[in-house]
């Protein structure tokens, strides 16, 4: 565990996760443990990259050349035996952004777009902000896993749904689809002539013997019905420099989406995020292996505090991400007063599970890409706190 021995002090940088506790808990005096980045330096062969860029002292404007492209498609390959095409790639600053651009470029205007919930707050927000209408199938709970109801799912493609927008691997709820509920996904979106705009952020972050599988694989039509939204920046902490790309082979819809980007001015990458992008998957995939290990690790650790200490949490088994989905039903407190006792009492700046829907209410969401210390610490003070509630 070599490369996350120690952890940066990450107070003063201008970090979200860290320097935004007043404005975001009302109090700095909270552990953070939610927004989903890490607490981890980038792999070495990242930093050497960016400090020799820097170096080099000249910030003018940067083309993402074949050996950039060349990186992604090398890295899908190996990774997923997923075999793209360089001019199948358009470039943005983030998913979200690609999440904004695929659903103005595809739907219109009050048109119905499907997404499941408990999940990703932008997912919501991409839809809301170009008028078109949330369309819901929940997922279902039971015996602390989550799966997809196909029958409300198809039900619902079929009231007029123009678009499907599917996290994969899923936030929050952890789960890595099989081959086998990507494909009737898929088939339905493909009957029912519903553009899939698929989030696979988290694809590298899967944990155990769980397997990703790009859901745009699975078949020609799938793939031409298909847009992937993916980035380097969740697997090796890469977010501030706003590096990603979209995967599209059908080409009326790859140029719908470079269309769409030119018009917003978007399109290309920063000179810092294509060398890190470049850079960390051509020489990150050791990182990578022994952070999947320590992942594993800390949810053990979790799991089992929770279960031996304090059983009225329960932690939802993670397949992939590095994000617990905490059920807290058993504390018997409303939303507000849950946010407020982990805040007041426990002292851990965790993400309400609320945010991600009203399948989320009674749940929390823990960040474990941080140091044992830091996570022990955390973990601890929660299980104190419950401790004292003294609950029958």
């Amino acid at each position: 565990m070599s490369y996350f021995e120690t952890v940066p002090n990450r107070k003063n940088t201008r970090s979200v996760k860290w320097d935004t506790l007043e404005e975001v808990f009302q109090s700095g005096d909270v552990l953070p443990m939610w927004v989903a980045d890490m607490d981890f330096k980038a792999p070495e062969a990242v930093n050497n990259a960016l400090i020799e860029r820097a170096k080099h002292g000249v910030y003018g404007y940067t083309i993402i050349n074949p050996e950039v492209k060349g990186s992604i498609v090398n890295w899908l390959h190996r990774r997923f035996n997923w075999k793209v095409e360089e001019e199948w790639l358009s470039f943005s600053p983030g998913v979200v952004t690609s999440l904004h651009i695929a659903v103005q470029a595809f739907t219109e205007p009050e048109d119905k777009v499907l997404i499941q919930t408990p999940v990703y707050p932008p997912f919501y927000n991409v839809i809301e902000a170009h008028n078109r209408q949330i369309v819901k199938s929940p997922l279902i709970l039971k015996d602390d896993h989550y799966s997809i109801d196909f029958t409300d799912f198809e039900n619902k493609l079929k009231q007029g749904v123009k678009a499907f927008i599917l996290c994969s691997p899923h936030n929050p709820v952890g789960r890595v689809w099989t081959k086998e509920e990507l494909q009737k996904m898929a088939e339905l979106c493909v009957e029912n002539d519903v553009i899939l705009i698929s989030d696979e952020i988290h694809a590298d972050l899967v944990l155990g013997d769980y397997k990703h599988t790009p859901i745009a694989t699975l078949s020609e039509d799938i793939a031409m019905q298909t847009v992937t939204c993916m980035a380097p920046s969740k697997t090796f902490n890469l977010a501030g420099l706003q590096a990603s790309y979209i995967v599209t082979k059908h080409p009326e819809k790859r140029l719908k989406i470079d269309q769409l980007l030119k018009k917003q001015g978007l399109g290309s990458l920063n000179t810092m995020g294509s060398t890190a992008l470049h850079a960390a998957y051509e020489h990150g995939e050791e990182w990578l292996k022994e952070l999947l290990k320590l992942l594993n690790s800390h949810q053990e650790y979790v799991v089992e505090m929770f279960k031996t200490h304090t059983p009225e949490l329960k932690v939802i088994p993670a397949q992939g991400t590095y994000l617990l989905w905490i059920d807290c039903s058993r504390l018997g407190m409303t939303d507000e007063e849950l946010h407020q006792f982990m805040v007041s009492e426990a002292r851990v700046g965790l993400n309400a599970g609320s945010s991600y829907g009203e399948e989320g209410k009674q749940f929390m969401r823990m960040n474990i890409a941080t140091s044992r210390q830091t996570l022990e610490k955390g973990v601890k003070q929660i299980v104190k706190a419950v401790k004292h509630l003294n609950i029958q």
